[in-house]
């Protein structure tokens, strides 16, 4: 039984299905890129898009070439804008958080108009002091 020829096909598949798999990953990203691209016009993306349907392979390679380091300039600027709306978040989170002062005196606040009882202060104000 010949067995050299099933290697060789099961290695020439496993390529043709990795360059497939590349491909794919490769076109999507350069998609994500053109549309997530504000200076390109609307005919410039159409055209883009007919050429990456039409003829996937060529039309990667020549946008990696010709916008390539735009490429990741954007993803740059856009990681850089994703982390200070991050911050910016956590300190707003951060500045509404209330010193313990604070709470002892809206649970003190909450004890005096009967909301609360004694034991639910107690509790608050230990949560607080902790």
């Amino acid at each position: 039984m010949d067995f050299s020829g099933n290697f060789f096909d099961i290695v020439l598949w496993t390529i043709w299905f990795m360059a497939v798999i590349c491909l794919i990953w490769i076109w999507i990203r350069v998609i994500f890129d053109l549309f997530g691209d504000h200076a390109t016009g609307g005919w410039a993306k159409f055209f883009w898009t007919v050429f990456l349907i039409i003829m996937p392979w060529l039309a990667v390679f020549v946008y990696l070439l010709a916008r390539g380091k735009g490429m990741q300039e954007r993803t740059m600027v856009a990681a850089q804008q994703q982390q200070a709306a991050t911050d910016n978040y956590i300190k707003g989170v951060a500045a509404q958080t209330k010193s313990p002062a604070e709470q002892i005196a809206d649970a003190k606040g909450l004890l005096d108009s009967g909301a609360i009882s004694q034991a639910e202060y107690d509790s608050l104000k230990a949560k607080a002091l902790a």
